[in-house]
């Protein structure tokens, strides 16, 4: 498998388990530092897209 093509599969395997992570939540428990949590892995997944689209542009 070529480079770009492994790290979309590792971006959206990525993907796949924080939305996994999303699904699981129950409100009802869910508190800051969770929420926080979630935030830092959207802003890491962010921040890795945006090296990767640089890369190939």
């Amino acid at each position: 498998m070529d480079d770009k093509k492994l790290k979309l599969q590792t971006l959206h395997e990525r993907m796949e388990k924080l939305v996994s992570i999303l699904d699981s939540l129950d409100p009802e428990k869910t508190d800051v530092s969770d929420i926080d949590q979630i935030i830092s892995m959207l802003d890491d997944l962010e921040e890795q897209c945006k090296r990767y689209r640089q890369q190939y542009e």
